[in-house]
């Protein structure tokens, strides 16, 4: 497989220690064994150097926000890549500690190190972390993106319709299909100890000291195994009619593969090449999709590329903001803490039943994000409050939270990647959204009874 020069930077530019006995892989944002540049330029360089690839990744049981859920998918996704690692003669060494930590306690014996990119501020730190710890060569590559977020632009851009030109001017040059890179000599033999049997993914999460209040969701597992059998469901399936119906509730159509790409289970190259390929639907159902895959989930990582506060209220623009504070004392019809939001117990059946589908899949569709986000806008005191409960209950409880595109998703909710609209009560100028609205456009009361069903089903 060839790697970009685009998606490559140094870190740590000096040569390759010739007394190194392995080329390290340090995994961490690229989890997977197939379609992951950040693993092939590591074999390019091993069989270079006459060396091995060690792939190594860190389980730190106190990342941010961390629970059984998240875990159990992520360690599911693990398994599958040390076993697809060991068939092409590719150790991967599981240790518990902060991830930065066991790969500098590795690169003591490595040639050099090759990571991968992570966009948050926590993988970002612990990227810089490795480097201030090792004296060795220090490459990163970036293959989560179709393409490379410093390509597209070096700012954080407004919104999707400023963005989306630059995407695509671009985006061609990186769509193909991926060729695995061959491994000249194996790291199998190499006597590195792991922690952890990687591929015993669940006597590993029994082991673990972690929050277990959100336990995991039984019948969804990780891997990319199992997101290319969602992806070809969701080719032969729902891709057809996806620009008219993407957004219906009751009858969903999405790919549901963003918890996989969260974890970098599949690569958005691999997805993007196989929907411009597939026939049986329009161009328009095909542009949707990517305008959803590309587009929008790349200006999410421009946004918390460029913002240093993507977690915080004070992301949302000053017009957003200054209108909300202007309607901070409307009146209220209803207001709802926390603990009764969290609990699904509020007067709106259609918000209960979103709430309840996060906390019983894990999962939730974009339409129903949005109605979900905006009420509780609606119904906090303070739209900074609002913001913080949005965003604690999105990662506690959906798979693919923690994710750039969780950030900008609730930062969207309070005004960010959007424009002013016509003044309303609580929401000033910031987009509002209404149960009519949901209603005259779907069949509500058949997500609602699709969703209660699905509970039952699962109690």
């Amino acid at each position: 497989m060839r790697v970009e020069p685009s998606r490559i930077r140094s870190l740590r530019d000096v040569p390759a220690d010739p007394n190194g006995r392995y080329v390290l892989y340090w995994m961490q944002q690229s989890q997977r064994a197939e379609g992951n540049p950040a693993l092939c330029q590591a074999i390019r360089l091993a069989n270079q150097q006459d060396r091995s690839v060690l792939v190594a990744f860190g389980l730190d049981e106190s990342y941010p926000e961390g629970n059984e859920r998240s875990f159990a998918f992520m360690l599911e996704g693990l398994a599958e890549a040390a076993s697809s690692l060991a068939d092409r003669g590719l150790k991967l060494v599981l240790r518990r500690g902060r991830a930065d930590e066991v790969a500098a306690e590795l690169a003591s014996d490595a040639t050099c190190v090759v990571c991968d990119r992570g966009y948050l501020r926590h993988p970002t730190e612990a990227r810089r972390r490795l480097v201030e710890a090792t004296e060795k060569r220090v490459d990163q590559v970036e293959g989560d993106v179709v393409v490379p977020i410093d390509e597209v632009s070096d700012h954080a851009e407004y919104a999707a319709r400023t963005i989306r030109p630059k995407i695509e001017s671009l985006r061609d040059t990186y769509i193909r299909r991926a060729s695995s890179a061959e491994i000249a000599k194996s790291s199998l033999p190499l006597n590195v100890t792991s922690e952890f049997d990687p591929r015993d993914p669940d006597g590993i999460l029994a082991r673990l000291n972690i929050d277990r209040s959100v336990r995991r969701v039984d019948g969804l597992r990780g891997g990319l195994h199992q997101a290319r059998r969602r992806l070809t469901r969701f080719l032969r399936q729902d891709l057809p009619g996806y620009a008219e119906r993407r957004n219906d509730p009751a009858r969903p159509r999405s790919s549901r593969l963003s918890p996989y790409l969260h974890f970098g289970q599949i690569s958005p190259v691999e997805i993007a090449w196989k929907v411009g390929r597939t026939r049986g639907c329009s161009r328009a159902d095909r542009d949707a999709f990517v305008e959803e895959l590309i587009v929008r989930r790349e200006l999410a990582i421009n946004f918390v590329v460029h913002t240093e506060d993507y977690d915080r209220f004070r992301c949302i623009p000053d017009w957003a903001r200054e209108t909300l504070a202007d309607h901070e004392d409307d009146d209220r019809p209803h207001r709802y803490t926390a603990r009764q939001l969290e609990a699904a117990k509020t007067h709106d059946r259609y918000w209960n039943a979103a709430m309840t589908e996060m906390k019983r899949t894990g999962f939730l569709d974009n339409y129903m994000r949005m109605y979900w986000g905006k009420k509780i806008l609606e119904w906090s005191n303070t739209a900074e409050y609002a913001h913080r409960v949005a965003l604690a209950l999105n990662n506690r409880y959906l798979i693919d939270g923690r994710d750039a595109s969780s950030y900008a998703n609730v930062a969207w909710l309070f005004g960010v990647h959007d424009r002013g609209w016509p003044e309303s009560p609580i929401y000033g100028k910031v987009r509002r959204m209404t149960a009519s609205g949901l209603e005259r456009k779907f069949d509500v009361e058949a997500y609602v009874e699709r969703v209660e069903a699905l509970a039952e089903e699962l109690e």
